[in-house]
């Protein structure tokens, strides 16, 4: 640990001397494995008028950042203006802070000073780089990342197939009779045709049998 400060060389005369400073001051803080990733970007991609928002060494320490991530990595990690704490706190929540890489946002839930989280990272060391007029660093509790977990829609029910409709009648019993039989018209008793009939017969044959009887 001792050779860490001594690795790290914070004078680069390719930096302007604000993150010059802000980097002595991280050291100082004991943030070295961000420094290193400062240390691996071009140079001319990290400039002033820029607040960090750098995770310890121990959170570090367990997330892969692939060579050449690691500036994406610092953008991300970064709103591209100067914000000290006391300029962070007067966003209210639900605020979007738009970071240094595009299109990354960072949602603010502002419950005061003990309480202020971006993207449900919370701000637990504020102001550790004060000295310069262009750089403002904050330490923070976790890591941001670029992706949310994917969404699942619900699964979809299909809806159950639809009842073949019968055609109304408009009757109240309108199913189809079986087919071969034929109740003909509905009645209690023979038909008018039927019974008129076989009367005319019986009485035919009566007058018959009384001619014959007088006859004889």
């Amino acid at each position: 640990m001792a050779l860490i400060p001594a690795a790290i060389s914070n004078n680069s005369p390719s930096r302007d001397q604000s993150l010059n400073s802000a980097i002595e001051e991280m050291q100082r803080a004991n943030y070295f494995s961000f420094i290193m990733l400062l240390n691996i970007a071009p140079p001319d991609k990290i400039r002033g008028n820029i607040t960090f928002l750098i995770p310890n060494n121990r959170i570090l320490a367990k997330t892969v950042i692939p060579t050449d991530e690691v500036l994406d990595f610092l953008l991300r990690h970064s709103i591209p203006t100067p914000l000290g704490f006391d300029a962070l706190r007067h966003f209210p929540t639900g605020s979007m802070i738009p970071s240094s890489e595009a299109g990354f946002m960072l949602k603010v839930s502002n419950s005061g000073w003990k309480s202020f989280f971006l993207n449900d990272v919370k701000i637990v060391s504020p102001n550790i780089c004060i000295s310069g007029s262009s750089v403002r660093c904050h330490g923070i509790d976790g890591v941001l990342n670029r992706t949310l977990p994917p969404f699942t829609p619900p699964a979809l029910v299909a809806p159950p197939p639809a009842l073949p409709s019968r055609p109304h009648s408009g009757g109240y019993n309108s199913a189809p009779q079986p087919a071969g039989l034929n109740p003909g018209p509905r009645n209690s008793g023979l038909s008018t045709q039927a019974f008129g009939g076989g009367l005319l017969e019986c009485l035919s044959k009566w007058v018959i049998l009384s001619m014959l009887w007088c006859y004889l």
